[in-house]
């Protein structure tokens, strides 16, 4: 007979589709700590995109991201009975990544540190900006541009310093707030600013560099487009005055 947290979890399920009717987390993670395979499924599938983002950040690498999306999960979901919810479940998940991204960074560069980086030496090229983009109607030729700006943009953010990416990233694409994301890095919210502010000014100067060369390309008019309206013009201009309109 199913207890009530299957109820929960059942009716949630049936009627997916309905924010109201999401499974509760907290139910989630108890069956998760009984090694309930939907429950766990339904929890990666949760945070399997900021996880993957903040790994991302770190080491620059979509397999290697990948990999840590996976050991974070086999870390938590084996020490889930650890998890005493004083906190959110993603804040857990993320730090627990982070620490899997750095751990995995600093293997790559033993005598470097992190903290070193969190100041631009002069030979350091300008690299930064987000750039509001608006929703044009879905068409193939709209989708291909879409991946084009997506791959431009994620070129932009993975040259930035190390300090700078993982800060844009929690703040601009996961939406953390500055307190956040300071508690995830364990640092002051006035360093989280400071790094946002640069972050976004090199990536703006670099999407300007980028595409400053393209604007004598915008707006073509040229070819059957010309000379279709030069035939317009001559035709008005070859009309008597008086029948022109």
């Amino acid at each position: 007979m199913n207890g009530p947290a299957d109820r929960n979890l059942n009716e949630g399920v049936a009627t997916a589709g309905t924010a109201a009717a999401e499974p509760d987390e907290g139910v989630l993670i108890e069956r998760a700590r009984h090694g309930d395979e939907r429950a766990i499924r339904s929890l990666i599938a949760r945070h399997n995109q900021r996880l993957f983002r903040v790994a991302r950040a770190v080491v620059r690498n979509d397999a290697e991201a990948e990999d840590i999306v996976q050991e974070t999960y086999v870390h938590a979901f084996t020490r889930l009975d650890s998890f005493r919810g004083e906190a959110r479940l993603s804040t857990w998940l993320t730090r627990i990544a982070l620490n899997e991204a750095l751990g995995r960074l600093r293997k790559q560069r033993p005598h470097a540190s992190l903290d070193e980086l969190d100041t631009l030496s002069a030979e350091d090229k300008p690299l930064a900006v987000a750039a509001g983009f608006t929703n044009p109607i879905e068409t193939p030729e709209t989708e291909t541009v879409r991946n084009q700006t997506r791959g431009m943009l994620e070129d932009v953010v993975d040259r930035l310093p190390d300090l700078f990416r993982i800060v844009l990233v929690l703040r601009d694409i996961e939406g953390l707030s500055t307190e956040e994301t300071a508690e995830q890095l364990s640092i002051r919210a006035e360093t989280v600013k400071t790094r946002l502010h640069r972050a976004r000014k090199l990536v703006r100067a670099e999407i300007e560099e980028r595409t400053k060369a393209g604007f004598a390309d915008l707006f073509p008019f040229a070819g059957a487009r010309c000379a279709e309206v030069a035939n317009r013009v001559l035709e008005r201009l070859n009309t008597p005055v008086g029948k022109r309109h």
